[in-house]
């Protein structure tokens, strides 16, 4: 799929994975039954969010929204990937491509945004609980999810239309899973440096932003539970908090590792594993996580089962 130098590329070859032919039907298999359980289980924690009351508090307002925007996220990448393993390779073209990255910077950038504010939301509900009725009022919960919204749309808008200013050519194949921002620099005519610019802008202003709310964040937290007395005490306040706190790990962890870094070179068997990491198993586990190791959602869940088993019964 290669052309000549000065060749000016309208459409991309995604390959990633396809060097293996071996691995074709599994990994085809095993990414379609991820997407399966992420929009499920996502949809399913969304539904017990908007049908129990128990729920209906400012964490699992924030908790709703991150579900949706993970299916959302998943859903721009995955269907893609699973058509570049079916055809052992796919043909993209540019618009579509510039529609993915827009759609997936987007999504990427609320995710960040929205596990910033649920840090802060465990905040006040551990450090200030007699106010946070009042400073988490649906009017702040309404326009923090509004915020991330319009901050995504306008990172993703940005960094598109920078990106999709610049010429392509030559070699037209994308050896990752997705029209990602560094395998298309590989591919551009000329000097890149105002794109390059606006990646380092990019992490600065969403990645370590985020990240610098949620540390903040859980040191005030940490220094408000090492006073509390008993042990116990200790661990169910922190208890609330780890759901949060093994998300945030595991997303931030792989882009940081993806985004903060020199992208020079070629797209690497590491990066695409790490690619997949962020953008098929965190929307999948997200539901797991805050389900298996919150008290709250367990017992609403087990209500559900019980009216669920009393209504077949009858």
């Amino acid at each position: 799929m290669a052309g000549q130098n000065d060749t000016l590329v309208t459409e991309f070859f995604l390959t990633a994975f396809t060097e293996h032919p071996q691995w074709r039907l599994p990994l085809f298999l095993i990414f379609l039954s991820f997407y399966l359980t992420t929009v499920l289980g996502n949809m399913a924690m969304i539904l017990l969010i908007r049908t129990d009351r128990q729920l209906h508090t400012p964490m699992y307002f924030f908790l709703s929204h991150l579900s949706f925007v993970d299916v959302c996220y998943s859903s721009v990448i995955v269907p893609q990937m699973l058509a570049v393993l079916w055809k052992q390779g796919s043909t993209i073209s540019q618009v579509r491509c510039a529609v993915q990255f827009f759609l997936f910077t987007f999504f990427a950038s609320i995710d960040c945004y929205l596990l910033a504010i649920m840090a802060y939301d465990r905040y006040v509900a551990v450090c200030q609980p007699l106010l946070y009725v009042t400073i988490m009022t649906e009017r702040a919960r309404w326009g923090s999810v509004a915020g991330a919204y319009l901050a995504g749309f306008s990172s993703a808008f940005i960094r598109t239309v920078t990106a999709f200013t610049l010429s392509f050519c030559g070699n037209n194949e994308i050896n990752f899973i997705f029209c990602d921002l560094p395998p298309l620099l590989k591919l551009t005519c000329g000097d890149s440096y105002t794109q390059e610019v606006v990646i380092i802008v990019f992490a600065i202003f969403v990645m370590p932003a985020c990240t610098l709310v949620i540390v903040v964040s859980y040191l005030f937290i940490i220094l408000a539970v090492m006073k509390i007395r008993s042990a116990g005490g200790r661990a169910k306040t922190f208890s609330t908090c780890a759901s949060h706190l093994t998300a945030v790990t595991l997303f931030f962890g792989t882009l940081i590792f993806m985004y903060l870094r020199d992208n020079s070179g070629q797209s690497s068997e590491g990066d695409r594993v790490v690619s997949v990491l962020y953008t098929v198993v965190t929307p999948m586990v997200n539901p797991f996580i805050y389900s298996l190791r919150n008290k709250e959602v367990k017992e609403v869940v087990r209500k559900s089962l019980g009216r669920f088993k009393v209504s077949g019964r009858c």
